[in-house]
Order: C-alpha cells, then sequence, then structure tokens
C-alpha cells in the first residue's frame, strides 16, 4: 500500500484541494498529523467535505493546536511542546494520504520540521503553484526531498504557466502527475473530475 505525503512551496498552493483528489483517485485514507487553526473547519473537515467515495477514513490529528501560526508557534501559545514521538502513523491496510503544513523546513519545535516527518518509505509529492519566485522555491523544496532519496512527484496548481513548469521538471527530472487549473470552486463534482485525471498517473507513482 502506497504512503504519499503530500507537501507544498509555501502555504496556500493548494495542498488540500490537492490532498482531496489524490484521497478520491485512490480511495485513500488520509491523515493531517499538525492541524494549526481552524479547528471546526480544519483540513480534515474540508477533505471529508469534498470526496465522494466510502472507503476513506481520515484519522484524526497527532496536535490539533489553536492559532493559525506555525505549529512551534502555535504550540508555545497552546502551552506544548510538538514531541515527534507522539506523531505515530495511523495503522490501516489502505493507502494512506499524508498532508504536511506549509513547506518542508516549517518548524515544529526547536530542532525538528515538516521535513522530518517524512520517512523512507514516503513517496512525496509536491504542489507548485506559480508565483514570482516560485521556480526557486520548487527547486529548492525538490532537492531537498531528493537528499533523502524518497520518491518524489510534482502536482502544478492554479493557471499553467508552461515555461515555469517545463524548467521545473527539466531541473528536476521528477515524476510529473498531473495538473490541477484555478476553477470557480472546488466541489464533489470537481474533485472527481480531477481524481479521474490523476488515477493512472497516481496509481503507477
Amino acid at each position: 500500500m502506497k504512503q504519499l505525503f503530500i507537501t507544498g512551496i509555501s502555504t496556500e498552493v493548494g495542498k488540500t484541494v490537492a490532498s482531496a483528489i489524490v484521497v478520491e483517485a485512490l480511495e485513500a485514507d488520509y491523515w493531517k498529523p499538525i492541524q494549526a487553526g481552524d479547528l471546526d473547519n480544519s483540513d480534515s473537515h474540508k477533505i471529508e467535505s469534498l470526496i465522494s467515495n466510502d472507503k476513506t477514513i481520515i484519522h484524526p490529528n497527532s496536535y490539533a493546536l489553536k492559532t493559525p501560526m506555525s505549529p512551534h508557534a502555535a504550540a508555545d501559545i497552546d502551552g506544548i511542546t510538538i514531541d515527534m514521538d507522539k506523531i505515530i502513523p495511523p495503522k490501516t491496510e489502505n493507502h494512506l494520504v499524508i498532508e504536511g503544513a506549509g513547506g518542508l523546513l516549517v518548524p515544529l519545535n526547536d530542532t525538528d520540521t515538516i521535513f522530518d516527518l517524512i520517512q523512507p518509505n514516503y513517496k512525496v509529492i509536491v504542489v507548485s503553484r506559480h508565483y514570482l519566485g516560485s521556480i526557486n522555491h520548487t527547486l529548492l523544496t525538490l532537492e531537498k526531498l531528493q537528499e533523502k532519496k524518497v520518491k518524489v512527484g510534482i502536482i502544478f496548481s492554479g493557471y499553467e504557466h508552461p515555461t515555469t513548469e517545463d524548467i521545473i521538471l527539466k531541473k528536476s527530472e521528477v515524476t510529473f502527475l498531473g495538473r490541477i487549473n484555478e476553477e470557480p470552486k472546488f466541489d464533489k463534482e470537481v474533485i472527481r473530475k480531477y481524481a479521474k485525471q490523476l488515477k493512472p498517473a497516481l496509481e503507477s507513482f
């Protein structure tokens, strides 16, 4: 069974929508280890509202922090320290989609970052969105992941920017899994459409 870790090159690049599409395509389970803020409308809630299959189990967060900030700072406000030993992947016989928070080097505590959540057996999907500076952010993210020698794929989100996407793929040589266009809204129907489109690439990844 696949364990797919989904990260982004920054915040607000479309990780949760991409996670919903991957979950739906593979009828996978979903786990967000650390949620910071929006506890009444968390990423887990959003995934639940966007998928249609009845096989997915949404596993509880290891840490649910009250403030929408970097996890280390949100934890400090809550009077706790994030302990990596308490972030234990759920047991499942299904594929598992794991969604990170922000980018790879977002701190969890004084020593650990999101990068440290990625296990050697995980396959990692990077969500990249075009903006001024995104080529640099994307290539740095991919290079950091390649240090870990995990299999890496990329999904582009937002308005298509061919020259940006082409140079990223040429320089990184990671697996292109597909793209998610800008849409008026993302609902179950749109998620199903993209899940069908991306399913062959995800199954072979």
